[in-house]
């Protein structure tokens, strides 16, 4: 058992999850590589000082350049903004540092391919959070898929869908601002990792984004609430992926519909420890969805719990990335999500808004 020194960049909700993550980790998998958390970096001395406490850091800082550089950090998780991702991974990939990212990978297309491109150069570990797709549910769909129980794909419908500024009267935030904060900075990258890594790469597509509510007290909305896209993958099958802010009653609506030439899968965040599946076996009279709850038989379930049914929860696929890029670390070799898939679903979303512009069906590899 080695010990690890782990260095988190952020301290809010994404911040917490990961102290939390990595803090009970080595427990739960038995990992070969222990974490101790060195260091926190936030933006106030105040904040720092109350995120070392709260959490159980040795160190804070308000300077992450000094946590990046610090000896006895060893590994980097950056959950600070993401206008900060790409100087931070390029820092610390300069100095050889592993690093795991919170999506989206970077600020833009441009700097995602920055991101990639220092990693490669480096050869350092490397990760990108998407933790949706992490479920033991989700991992099983795609063994099923990959397995050939449906059969060939022939549809895909996904969304991404939240509540949280569905009502108009709620105040302009940050989260108003910018195009990385929109939905299609921020909630569209889970759905398009889903879709890419359920059915595969996007050949194509025909996007619509729009601002349902562009003024809210206190200001203009300068960013997104919704977007739609149909689309056509590289492998012939057909898609519409759906992507709010704005979705009344909706509060985890990660969602997932797949139709193959012999069954179906469907899936719901909502109700995460539960996937639905129809083959076309035996007679018609008693075909229909069955419900297949999460046990010990499903990936990185077992970890958790003994009993099937029992379920996991939200922080148990943080705990699951934090053992993917440990044993990544450990085992010295690039473990998916990379660096490389986040920019690839950079690359959609810099397409979904050029196809909006335009009104017109657009090539992923054109951009």
């Amino acid at each position: 058992m080695t010990k690890i020194g782990i260095g988190i960049v952020g301290g809010g909700y994404m911040g917490k999850a990961h102290a939390a993550a990595y803090g009970s980790v080595g427990s739960l998998f038995e990992t070969p590589l222990r974490p101790v958390l060195e260091m926190v970096c936030a933006t106030s001395q105040e904040s720092a000082q109350t995120y070392r406490d709260k959490y159980g850091f040795a160190r804070a800082t308000t300077d992450w350049r000094a946590l990046v550089e610090d000896s006895k950090v060893e590994a980097i998780v950056i959950a600070s903004p993401q206008s900060t991702h790409c100087e931070i991974a390029k820092a610390a990939f300069a100095i050889g540092k592993p690093v795991f990212c919170e999506k989206p990978l970077g600020e833009s297309l441009t700097q995602s391919r920055a991101m990639l491109a220092a990693a490669e150069a480096s050869g350092c570990v490397n990760m990108v959070g998407f933790n949706y797709i992490r479920t033991p549910a989700s991992q099983y769909a795609r063994q099923l898929i990959a397995d050939g129980r449906i059969g060939d794909v022939t549809w895909f419908r996904g969304e991404h869908t939240e509540d949280f500024l569905a009502d108009a009267s709620l105040p302009a935030t940050w989260r108003t601002q910018g195009a990385a904060n929109g939905t299609m900075g921020d909630l569209a990258p889970h759905m398009i990792n889903a879709a890419r890594a359920l059915i595969g790469p996007i050949a194509s597509l025909n996007a619509n984004v729009e601002t349902v509510h562009a003024n809210r007290p206190g200001g203009i909305v300068t960013n997104d609430d919704q977007a739609q896209m149909m689309c056509k993958f590289e492998n012939g099958a057909q898609g519409h992926l759906f992507f709010s802010r704005v979705a009344t009653g909706r509060k985890m609506g990660y969602a997932y519909e797949i139709f193959g030439t012999k069954g179906a899968i469907r899936f719901d965040q909502e109700d995460q420890n539960a996937l639905h599946l129809y083959t076309m076996e035996g007679p018609e009279a008693e075909r229909g969805f069955r419900k297949i709850l999460a046990g010990p038989a499903h990936p990185d379930y077992l970890a958790f719990c003994q009993g099937p049914g029992h379920g996991t929860g939200y922080q148990d696929l943080i705990i699951i990335e934090a053992h993917d890029f440990l044993r990544a670390i450990h085992e010295k070799r690039n473990i998916w999500p990379t660096f490389s898939e986040g920019m690839e679903v950079n690359r959609v979303v810099a397409a979904a808004l050029a196809s909006s512009e335009k009104q017109a069906w657009v090539q992923i590899s054109d951009f």
